[in-house]
């Protein structure tokens, strides 16, 4: 993340940017911290919602990508959806 706003506040080109509360955003995508608490609340309630479906990990990366961003993001939901009976 540091490395980010170092980045942004060098005017690099890039896709990201920092709004005025201090959150980076990877186009209209929020960051996600490499915070594990945080990467695993997240991942459980869109799998808890009412309006998800236990599709497996292809369906669970196309809408959290919609909303949040972060490196390696296809590996975490591939492998917590292997953990999901469910699924």
């Amino acid at each position: 993340m540091k490395y980010l706003k170092e980045k942004i506040s060098n005017r690099a080109p890039t896709y990201f940017k920092v709004d005025d509360a201090g959150v980076i955003w990877f186009k209209n995508r929020l960051v996600v911290p490499k915070v594990p608490e945080l990467r695993q609340q997240i991942l459980d309630e869109d799998q808890t919602t009412r309006y998800s479906v236990h599709l497996g990990s292809n369906k669970m990366y196309q809408d959290l990508k919609q909303r949040f961003w972060r490196m390696k993001m296809t590996i975490e939901i591939a492998r917590y959806v292997a953990q999901c009976d469910t699924c």
